[in-house]
This record gives C-alpha cells, sequence and structure tokens, in this order.
C-alpha cells in the first residue's frame, strides 16, 4: 500500500550506452533529490544505506546509485575501462536524469568514503547541479592516507608484538601497488578496522554484513557480485587514486561544503580533512563531529547523522 505522491523502486537507468541499477525511495516525490555515493571503488550499500539512514526518506527523495563494477552494476561497464572519469560522466548523466525525472534544478550529493572522493569532482566539474555536497569519511589525498593507515597498522602490529604481522609488512612495502591492490590494502586496513571496533569510544553501529546480503536488493548473482566489485573493480581503479590529492587539486570548490566526520576515523585520517577544510575556499563550509564514531558515522550515529542532514544541510541550503 503505497503512500500517494511517494516512490519505492529499484530500476536500472541508461548512462552513456549501459544500464546501471538505482534504488530510489521518498515519502515525497517533490521532496529535493538526495544522491548517495557509496565507497569503494566497487562498493554496493543499498542494503546498508536504507536501514541506516532510512530516516532521510522523510525529507528527500533518496537515490543510491549502484556504480559500474558494484554489487547490481557489477558487469554494466567493460571493468578494465574504469577510471575515475568515467564515474565522472556517469554520474553527471545520472543527475541530468533526475532533474528532468523529478523536475528539479539541483540534487544534493552525499558521498562517503571513494564516494567522498567522486562527490568532490563532481562538485568541481558541476557545481550548476548540485545544492551542497557533504562528505563523509572524507578522502583527501589518497597515497598519503594509504601510507598512514600503513604506518599505523605497523605500529600497532609492533605494540602487540605481532612480529608475523610486522614481518608481512614489511615484505609487502608500503603504497602505492598496482596489481593485487585490494589484497594488498587489506593487509593494513583490516587492522584499522579492527582497532576502530575495539576501541570503547564508537558506538556499537550494529552493521551487518550478513543482514545486507540477505536483502531483497540482491539476487544471488547480486551477493557473488558484492563481494567481486570490492575485490576486482577496487583493484582497477584504485591505481588512477594515488595521485589525487584535493588540498592541491580542488581548494575550491562553487557549492556549500559539509563534512560530516566521524572522531575517532583512522582509515580517512581526520588530520587530512581538517587540514582540507581550513583552505578549502565554498561559499560555505562547515565540520560537524560525530563523537561516537569512526570511518562510518552514517552508520554509527545513524540517528544523529539523519539530523545533521536535516537541521543543519537543508535548513542551510533550502532554495540555495
Amino acid at each position: 500500500k503505497p503512500l500517494p505522491g511517494s516512490i519505492a523502486t529499484l530500476e536500472t537507468v541508461p548512462l552513456n550506452g549501459s544500464e546501471q541499477w538505482v534504488s530510489i525511495r521518498g515519502r515525497d516525490i517533490t521532496n529535493p533529490v538526495l544522491l548517495f555515493l557509496a565507497g569503494g571503488p566497487g562498493g554496493s550499500q543499498l542494503a546498508t544505506a536504507r536501514y541506516a539512514l532510512g530516516g532521510l526518506e522523510d525529507h528527500f527523495v533518496v537515490v543510491n546509485w549502484e556504480q559500474p563494477g558494484a554489487g547490481k552494476s557489477f558487469d554494466a561497464v567493460e571493468r578494465a575501462t574504469l577510471t575515475p572519469e568515467r564515474y565522472i560522466e556517469d554520474a553527471h548523466a545520472l543527475i541530468l536524469h533526475l532533474q528532468e525525472r523529478f523536475g528539479q534544478e539541483k540534487v544534493y550529493i552525499l558521498g562517503e568514503s571513494w564516494g567522498s572522493a567522486l562527490g568532490i569532482l563532481l562538485a568541481q566539474r558541476h557545481p550548476e547541479l548540485i545544492h551542497a555536497f557533504i562528505g563523509t569519511g572524507q578522502m583527501v589525498a589518497f597515497l598519503e592516507t594509504d601510507r598512514m593507515d600503513y604506518d599505523f597498522a605497523m605500529q600497532w602490529a609492533q605494540e602487540r608484538g605481532d612480529t608475523a604481522k610486522v614481518a608481512a609488512l614489511v615484505r609487502q612495502g608500503p603504497p602505492p601497488y598496482y596489481d593485487d591492490v585490494a589484497w594488498k590494502s587489506a593487509a593494513y586496513l583490516l587492522d584499522t578496522y579492527a582497532y576502530m571496533n575495539a576501541n570503547p569510544a564508537i558506538a556499537d553501529n550494529g552493521a551487518n554484513t550478513f543482514r545486507d546480503l540477505a536483502a531483497p536488493e540482491y539476487g544471488l548473482y547480486d551477493k557473488v557480485s558484492w563481494v567481486r566489485g570490492v575485490i576486482e573493480t577496487l583493484g582497477v581503479v584504485y591505481p588512477h587514486l594515488w595521485e589525487v590529492d584535493f588540498r592541491q587539486q580542488a581548494p575550491k570548490l562553487d557549492v556549500p561544503v559539509y563534512f560530516l566526520i566521524g572522531r575517532h576515523d583512522i582509515n580517512a585520517p581526520v588530520t587530512l580533512t581538517e587540514a582540507y577544510y581550513d583552505l578549502l575556499d565554498a561559499p560555505h563550509k562547515e565540520i560537524v563531529w560525530f563523537e561516537h564514531s569512526g570511518h562510518t558515522p552514517w552508520v554509527h550515529e545513524a540517528e544523529r547523522f539523519v539530523q545533521a542532514m536535516v537541521d543543519t544541510v537543508l535548513t542551510q541550503t533550502q532554495g540555495g
């Protein structure tokens, strides 16, 4: 029994010669459109975002895009051809589609982790289409970030006396990597996540990958693609990102910018976000801190995240 004037659909849209999946959900189709850009590259968060951010559907038409090489769009584009430029072009085509479909001149962009980098690239290229950019788990400089994560894992292993892990990291060496990227990155990123998961200052987020994969959004092949995207697509795209550093490449954005940041994020070090924020020239900029969160405050403190999106972002930019 759908609510009058609401929308809840899972469908494909044509984007630059390929069919890519989107979830579109909202209680009122006249509300502003919010495009959610998942992490990765190659990550699918259809169910995770629906569970965590369902409250946004009262205030936005929430569009969750399955990017090429991820989840239900795993085979949408030949993986070997995937580049950041392809993601920018496809996101642009999707925004134009949403503009026409919902009769709105601009959309809001909410990007998490890799999606936060894609969001900045979009805001830089097409500011006229964007009400505001909201970044969480904000990526600023990929190579510096991964080297900091590698060093953190090394130091933590030394403190634990885990000589086997120290030896493995030494053999592998620090990034950048251009082969087996997912596996080599996992050698230290799994440790940063483990450290954050054990941090008592971080809220128990109730995240459940098995629950998410069992969600009705995913068929059997989609479940396999969910895993393959994180491994295969990341390995193709990530080498293109090592040289990205927004402190040099995007010091000015012509849209309002909001960073919703977990205070205890290690994967995307908050020192880099703060450094970027300090130099960023934007019509409006603001950091909202989540004191009980790590890399994913939108999951760790979902209710407060929704509140910040409505009370801070939407209230300040309505009509902008």
